[in-house]
């Protein structure tokens, strides 16, 4: 993505990129923001001249993290801007001046309306995963903040597929784009390897997931519901396998605590809801286990681009159950794979294959102990703990995009300690560059 799209970016033009998960978005359109950021005048209070707009706050971060080392070394300031945290440290931000802002559009949306932030100066805009916010229903709140924006500035628009409001917004806002299609929608990534087995009952199905995560290497698990992956996450405790949930009704510190620690290797598995399964980019999963069927092909392929990136192998495996044979092979049939699930017991060859060198459990008593050893600063939830912090997956719609009130596959970071003699999980040492 990198290659093929950075000469029209840095030319001047409007570009509307679609790739596959993992191909390099995030420096593709960094690089020239930072560049013609560096060769501008000092920045105003208030007024940045470059805008980032993500889907969650969990890319939102990623994303700043990708960008901030590269800003520090130019001299210029960067400020991710979304819900969960501090918006008084924002405005404080803001008001001292920051070149580029980061942020999801419902926090982004308050601070203009509390006329903390004017997007009258903004040279470029970049929209990252698209349609996912347009499927989170951001789409009114991304049209005024462009709306704000002057219509004179260069537009990128990066999404994985372009149809239905995407082709609402190139239409409306990106006049004359440049497209850069790496791969087709349908696309299959040539190191995943696509599973779907299938258990007779629920607790067969929880055993069967458990198996799987058994192994030594980093697995996520998703889930339909909050609900779910605490349950799950408990669950798989309980058995003696680090695991923490991820969702949309945690604490914004517990969701921040809870990936910083999956990405070092102190959890080797995390029980999340779809708020992970687009754009995170976590080096060295190996497996993704679906705790029953996702909803749409869409939302299968995107769970599933959480591994094998950049070209690194992994297994994406469908835990179904009998009731739900039909839905597997549309999904199946959607993504252009002619299988059908395997009624599969967690000590068949396929499992203990894709699980990999069992891993040493651990005690539920040590789980917690352990996890307040880490390093950032508080304590992680314990296990079965309540958690609060209201609202339910797709909470982006009604928490932060709230009122607008201003202008126009193919073939088959504060960091907790790692568990003591636990496998590391592979780590780099800069932030990855993929969104």
């Amino acid at each position: 993505m990198q290659a093929s799209t950075l000469p029209d970016v840095l030319a001047g033009e409007n570009v509307l990129g679609r790739a596959k998960t993992g191909s390099g978005k995030t420096l593709a359109f960094g690089l020239p923001i930072l560049a013609r950021l560096a060769s501008g005048g000092p920045v105003q209070p208030r007024r940045p001249r470059a805008l980032v707009l993500v889907p969650t706050r969990e890319l939102a971060q990623q994303v700043s993290d990708a960008l901030e080392p590269l800003t520090r070394a130019l001299n210029l300031r960067l400020a991710p801007v979304y819900g969960g945290t501090s918006i008084s440290r924002q405005i404080s931000a803001l008001r001292r001046g920051v070149h580029l802002v980061v942020a999801t559009p419902g926090r982004l949306t308050d601070l203009v309306e509390r006329s903390a932030c004017e997007l009258g100066e903004i040279e470029m805009t970049v929209l990252d995963e698209a349609d996912f916010m347009c499927d989170l229903g951001f789409l009114p709140a991304v049209r005024a903040l462009l709306d704000a924006t002057p219509s004179t500035g260069q537009r990128l628009l990066f999404s994985a597929t372009l149809d239905r409001e995407v082709e609402v917004l190139v239409r409306d806002y990106l006049p004359d784009p440049v497209l850069v299609a790496i791969d087709s929608e349908t696309s299959q990534v040539s190191t995943l390897v696509r599973h779907a087995l299938e258990a007779p009952d629920r607790a067969a199905q929880v055993a069967l997931v458990t198996a799987l995560a058994g192994g030594s290497g980093s697995t996520l698990v998703f889930v339909r519901t909050q609900r779910d992956a605490d349950r799950v996450a408990e669950s798989l405790s309980r058995a003696g396998v680090p695991a923490e949930p991820l969702h949309g009704g945690m604490p914004q510190g517990a969701r921040t605590r809870a990936l910083a620690g999956f990405t070092d290797g102190f959890y080797r598995v995390l029980v999340a809801t779809d708020v992970a399964a687009r754009g995170i980019h976590v080096d060295g999963i190996r497996l993704v286990v679906h705790l029953g069927p996702p909803e749409d092909a869409k939302t299968y392929q995107h769970r599933g681009g959480r591994t094998a990136r950049a070209g690194a192998e992994g297994a994406d495996v469908l835990v179904t159950l009998p009731a739900e044979r039909g839905k597997v092979r549309g999904l199946l049939r959607a993504v252009g794979i002619e299988a059908r699930p395997e009624p599969t017991t967690p000590n068949d060859p396929i499992v203990l294959e894709l699980a990999g060198p069992p891993a040493p459990r651990v005690s539920k008593d040590e789980i917690p102990q352990a996890r307040m050893a880490g390093s950032t600063g508080g304590r992680g939830p314990r296990v079965g703990a309540p958690r609060t912090g209201g609202g339910r997956d797709g909470e982006h719609r009604r928490r932060e995009g709230g009122g607008h009130r201003f202008g126009r596959s193919g073939a088959t970071h504060g960091r907790p300690q790692r568990r003591p003699g636990a496998p590391a999980a592979p780590t780099s040492a800069a932030p990855a560059p993929t969104a």
